[in-house]
């Protein structure tokens, strides 16, 4: 829903026949989008994109709590165990960096006249 003066946006879940106000101005708000709700789904996991992978069979994202693609239904391959996670023995140490020195500027921007 939006406030039509300061453009003044928020998510709230409506009912219908009901009029809401912007608490700030008081004007009426005006509704501007619908969310959907989601179609059932096996998964658990909330559709995030850190909680999606790549189906290998048809390139269309799975959430990673599933064995099967619910797209085209067939079999994904498995997840490493340590796919997104790096051991803290293989992570380099970060030096820290020195400041670059300074490039002099130049002292006469005119041209040498030629000779």
């Amino acid at each position: 829903m939006r406030t039509p003066s300061t453009g003044r946006e928020i998510i709230l879940e409506a009912v219908a026949g009901e009029t809401y106000v912007d608490r700030d101005t008081g004007e009426e708000l005006e509704v501007v989008a619908r969310l959907l709700p989601l179609a059932p789904s096996p998964s658990n996991l909330p559709w995030a994109v850190e909680n999606l992978r790549v189906c290998n069979w048809c390139d269309q994202f799975a959430p990673r709590d599933l064995n099967d693609c619910p797209t085209c239904g067939r079999r994904m391959t498995p997840i490493p165990a340590d796919a997104g996670q790096t051991p803290a023995s293989q992570t380099a140490p970060v030096a820290a960096a020195e400041p670059a020195p300074a490039t002099p500027a130049p002292t006469d921007p005119t041209p040498p006249a030629a000779g």
